[in-house]
């Protein structure tokens, strides 16, 4: 275990977990919780060490953002929106967004700034947010459906959609005349602060524009970022197996844990192959949900009271059913849940 993962793992174990329930009942996450994973270095994870990153490869990073998702759920999912805005200025061509990486880049890596993202808008034909170009920049029209970290973020990582160019942008996260704000009430994971956002006719500047992208290869480059998205179930279920060995269950928890590194490295193997990473995504959402289930029939009764950690996971497992999804993860665990 290297530095980085142990430190994710003891961040995980003091101080996430043990206030896992209270962010649950409160909806909220405490600003220590995000100082503490600045203090530590997490926000530049996605940097490599020429910028001042940690360069961490595929095995670390996955193995801390498994850590922190069964620490707390809420604040990793809110976290780990920042890093993509990191890794989009660090790849930037730096002739074209010298300006934006220099005001952006180390405090983004430092934590200083907090990023959050709305990209997946863009995916679908015809997309949810789209982007005219006129003289000095693009006018944005339409939504960005689920935007986490609304008040704790100081800037927004925005993809819209000009034709069959995605335009990548950082904007102000401040609600207004042309940008309408409406918090989401969420049956878990309320603590990430997720919103619903409106564009109409905001004008983008280009000064604010970092890069532009044909359609079909942010598509293709997503998935990296699609198998990163796996991390959180698989942190989950670890979180219940951990919680079922200690009710005396360690057959029940072995077993989950076999199952977490058959579908990580199903995960893995998919960055090779993209075809099957919707099944292999699908799979762990699925194990994460029955992860949590086993863990309420494991404790019994008291698992529906609130503030107790088995109905909490059950009702992130349901999150993270269709957390970071796509209709042919949809279509996966369809077939998983309606085995014989």
């Amino acid at each position: 275990m290297t530095d980085l993962v142990a430190r994710a793992h003891a961040l995980a174990d003091d101080l996430l977990f043990p206030a896992a329930t209270e962010v649950d009942v409160k909806g909220e996450v405490p600003s220590s919780h995000f100082d503490a994973l600045a203090a530590e270095g997490f926000y530049g994870l996605a940097a490599p060490k020429e910028v001042g990153g940690p360069g961490a490869g595929l095995p670390e990073t996955v193995e801390v953002l498994e850590a922190l998702a069964g620490g707390c759920l809420s604040t990793m999912f809110t976290w780990v929106q920042h890093h993509g805005l990191v890794a989009a200025l660090a790849a930037a061509d730096t002739a074209d967004n010298a300006d934006l990486r220099d005001r952006y880049l180390p405090s983004l890596i430092s934590g200083e700034l907090k990023a959050g993202a709305a990209f997946a808008a863009v995916i679908p034909t015809p997309p949810r947010l789209r982007a005219e170009r006129v003289d000095g920049g693009y006018l944005l029209d339409g939504e960005a459906p689920f935007v986490s970290g609304w008040g704790v973020i100081d800037v927004l990582q925005l993809c819209a959609r000009d034709g069959d160019t995605v335009v990548g942008a950082i904007i102000d996260p401040v609600a207004g005349e042309q940008l309408e704000v409406r918090p989401l009430d969420l049956v878990a994971a309320q603590g990430t602060s997720t919103v619903h956002l409106g564009f109409t006719r905001y004008f983008l500047a280009d000064d604010r524009v970092y890069g532009k992208t044909p359609h079909a290869d942010f598509v293709a480059g997503n998935t990296f970022a699609s198998r990163l998205n796996g991390c959180a179930p698989l942190g989950l279920a670890a979180r219940a197996a951990r919680l079922i060995e200690d009710l005396g269950k360690a057959d029940v928890a072995a077993g989950i844990r076999a199952e977490i590194d058959i579908v990580r490295g199903r995960l893995d193997a998919a960055l090779a192959d993209p075809p099957s990473l919707p099944a292999a995504r699908a799979a762990g959402a699925e194990l994460a949900f029955r992860a949590a289930g086993a863990l309420v029939a494991a404790n019994g009764s008291t698992s529906v009271l609130v503030g107790r950690h088995p109905q909490r996971l059950v009702r992130e497992a349901t999150f993270l059913l269709v957390a970071a999804s796509r209709p042919e993860i949809k279509t996966g665990l369809l077939e998983l849940f309606s085995r014989a």
